[in-house]
């Protein structure tokens, strides 16, 4: 049976995508944690190799902040920012088929025991619900009426789920969740902020995995997005941003079903990018 192991951020770290997938077993499968493109020395290339590796049904990519951020640019509600790295996308003559392909990648995946996902998963969510709301995403961003979702896409409220949330609102706090989530209340309240290490958030504010009864405790979540943590293996929470794009690392891990300890499941890195504006 082919291994499967989920990656980290690439943010358009191409050369070292292309090390590690040489560097996987053969036959191996791959879900990317999101974060596809930039940042990196090559989102353009990163994201055709992607898109190949997709469609020979090797791998299969989550969206990430910076992917939907790339969308939004593409549809013209978003502008680039000092440290982003995607206008050769913008202006590569099959621009067109992979914002096409990118809009209809995964928000999370599940195979009803494990979840992979970006960012985060809100308290009150159990794995069945954190399913359904990502699909709801989705399903927006696949519409042909999908630029009318970016355009309401970004707002840091409401900061906090209920059930009673529509339209807009709703899958704008499923998306800050599943996407920039790291701190928030016991209550769920999200803070999109701080960055730093798990005893650094905000006051009243934990790390999302860390809320006492999260209704998802008990399922096996690998995520992204959260770089300063480094490599994280804790309480069925598995975090794979390893700062490929400042320095740091490429990291694949194996995905394993519950029952088998963390610590014995194969890990493959390899080097990132030196980024120029690493501090």
């Amino acid at each position: 049976m082919s291994k499967i192991y989920a990656v980290g951020d690439i943010q358009g770290c191409a050369p070292s995508l292309k090390s590690l997938v040489k560097k996987l077993p053969a036959k191996s499968k791959m879900i990317f944690l999101g974060d596809l493109v930039n940042r990196g020395p090559d989102s353009l290339g990163a994201l055709r190799h992607l898109k190949r590796l997709q469609e020979t049904g090797q791998a299969e990519c989550i969206l990430g902040n910076h992917d939907l951020h790339l969308l939004a640019i593409d549809a013209g509600f978003r502008k680039p920012k000092g440290l982003d790295s995607i206008d050769k996308i913008l202006t590569a003559p099959d621009r067109m088929e992979l914002i096409e392909w990118l809009r209809n990648r995964p928000m999370a995946l599940s195979n009803g025991k494990v979840l992979t996902v970006h960012a985060g998963v809100l308290p009150q969510w159990d794995l069945e619900q954190a399913i359904e709301c990502a699909q709801e995403v989705e399903k927006a961003l696949r519409k042909k009426t999908y630029k009318d979702f970016l355009a309401n896409m970004y707002g840091n409220t409401p900061d906090k789920w209920s059930d009673s949330l529509k339209g807009y609102e709703r899958l704008r706090v499923i998306t800050n969740a599943l996407t920039r989530l790291r701190f928030c209340t016991p209550s769920g309240k999200m803070e999109f902020t701080s960055t730093q290490g798990l005893d650094n958030g905000p006051k009243g504010y934990l790390p999302w995995f860390k809320v006492p009864k999260r209704k998802t405790q008990d399922t096996l979540v690998y995520f992204g997005h959260w770089s300063t943590l480094g490599l994280l293996r804790q309480n069925n929470v598995i975090g794979l941003d390893t700062g490929c794009v400042w320095g740091g690392k490429l990291t694949a891990m194996e995905i394993s079903e519950m029952g088998k300890d963390s610590k014995k499941l194969e890990i493959i890195q390899v080097g990132g990018y030196n980024h120029p504006m690493r501090m």
